[in-house]
């Protein structure tokens, strides 16, 4: 093989643990990751980032693009800006709440044509199972989707309706005669609806509106569904420690479920937000610091698979100081390696542990075989962070649509300085190439 570009660093972190390498690439691929001191092949060109580390390029399958339909929300261009300038070089959209949703293969084909031209890193598709469209996933999943989100309760839009327990077993059924990937906003209604509802700006209420055991209750009933029809389950956004050891239980027992978690919940909690801050506003919510604590044992312990974004943004007006009214997002597209890094470095953690929660473990998920690692036949994709650096969070910094964020104001650790993607590097300390990803699809 050709090589073209060798980076070189004195700290790559390669599934065989953090070490000084060189790594050779050619054609966008990983050809080779070499010792250090490797010497340069003619004709290729060496970028040495000193003690700067070189992580795999993040892998975020939890993102809300928005476009088209509701692009003064978010869209292709700025998200994928801001994904780049992250160290994140793939992500995932949702299948809301752009319009059109994409629940068909007609609707999944004007979503790919208009991100097409727009994206600066990769990007890959989730289908949506809605209660009238069945008929719609093999077809989609032919076309090449990741697999399908679905809610259990009322999504905020009325264009994805929520499926009940017979329209999930339907779904469920006809999804796994396909072997495919249902994932699942996981809170049950009845437990929302027979929760206190309470208008206005204090935190607590809005808490006291989404309970624990809404979380619960649904992901016991998803587990079930999954043992008895032998699917493919993925929880979305966990935030209810509670549930953790349900979840382990059924992982030992084989069933086929996965488990993600979000920056918010695991940096963020209740006892920190001020009443009338919406911007911390999320569904299921950031919950008190106890919890958190859980949510990082069952990162330690191997129940929770992975971490990403849930980068759901929307714009200013929507987020009304009133809790019950406002919009429920958070957009921490560009911030959730530092974010992350910072909390997991005053726990004990290390880079590895971050690598593989946010870039080995949902590339597995997704089936991104040519992602999430460091290793040769790879594609080149790299975050090049400083991880003692440290910065404070100016909005005004931030590449999403609509600078609202949870984090203003706070100081990070880690800075991103780099990142490529296929051996061309996207992002440099803070400044942008032209768009050049791709659109991906399953198995391909």
């Amino acid at each position: 093989m050709d090589v073209n570009l060798v980076l070189r660093s004195t700290r790559v972190i390669t599934p065989e643990g953090t070490r000084p390498a060189s790594i050779a690439v050619s054609g966008g691929t990983i050809a080779a990751v070499l010792p250090y001191d490797a010497e340069v092949p003619a004709g290729a060109r060496l970028e040495d980032v000193g003690d700067d580390v070189v992580l795999p390029g993040l892998v975020d399958t939890h993102v809300h693009v928005n476009d088209p339909g509701r692009t003064e929300w978010e869209g292709f261009w700025t998200a994928t800006r801001a994904a780049a300038a992250g160290g994140i070089t793939t992500l995932l959209d949702m299948p809301l709440n752009s319009l059109p949703p994409t629940t068909t293969v007609e609707n999944l084909r004007v979503k790919q044509e208009v991100a097409r031209a727009k994206a600066h890193v990769d990007v890959g598709f989730w289908g949506g199972a809605l209660p009238d469209n069945v008929k719609d996933l093999r077809p989609l999943h032919d076309a090449g989707v990741f697999g399908f989100k679905c809610f259990l309760s009322p999504s905020g839009v009325e264009e994805f309706p929520e499926l009940d327990q017979e329209q999930l077993a339907t779904s469920l059924a006809e999804i796994s005669g396909f072997d495919g990937l249902m994932i699942v906003h996981a809170e049950d209604p009845h437990h929302l609806a027979a929760a206190p509802q309470r208008p206005g700006g204090a935190y607590a209420d809005f808490l006291a509106s989404r309970p624990r055991d809404a979380e619960n209750t649904a992901i016991e009933n998803l587990i079930n569904q999954a043992r008895r029809l032998n699917a493919r389950v993925h929880v979305l956004h966990l935030s209810s420690s509670d549930a953790l050891p349900v979840l382990a239980a059924a992982k030992a027992e084989g069933v086929k479920v996965t488990v993600e978690s979000c920056p918010h919940f695991l940096t963020l909690t209740a006892e920190e937000i001020p009443d009338g801050a919406t911007e911390f506003k999320c569904c299921p919510p950031i919950r008190e610091a106890v919890n958190q604590d859980a949510l990082w044992q069952g990162l330690a312990d191997g129940t929770i698979d992975c971490i990403v974004s849930d980068h759901s943004p929307s714009t200013t007006d929507l987020k009304t100081p009133d809790f019950a009214s406002a919009w429920g997002g958070i957009s921490s597209l560009q911030l959730g390696l530092p974010a992350i890094w910072t909390e997991a470095r005053r726990r004990g953690f290390d880079l590895t542990d971050v690598v593989r929660w946010m870039s080995e473990g949902p590339a597995w998920l997704a089936g991104l075989t040519r992602k999430g690692a460091i290793e040769a036949g790879r594609d080149a994709d790299f975050a090049v962070l400083d991880p003692e650096a440290t910065f404070t969070v100016d909005p005004a910094e931030l590449q999403h649509r609509n600078r609202i964020t949870a984090y203003a104001g706070k100081t990070l650790n880690g800075v991103v300085t780099s990142t490529w993607l296929r051996g061309e590097r996207i992002a440099d300390h803070g400044t942008l190439a032209e768009p050049s990803g791709r659109l991906l699809e399953r198995n391909n």
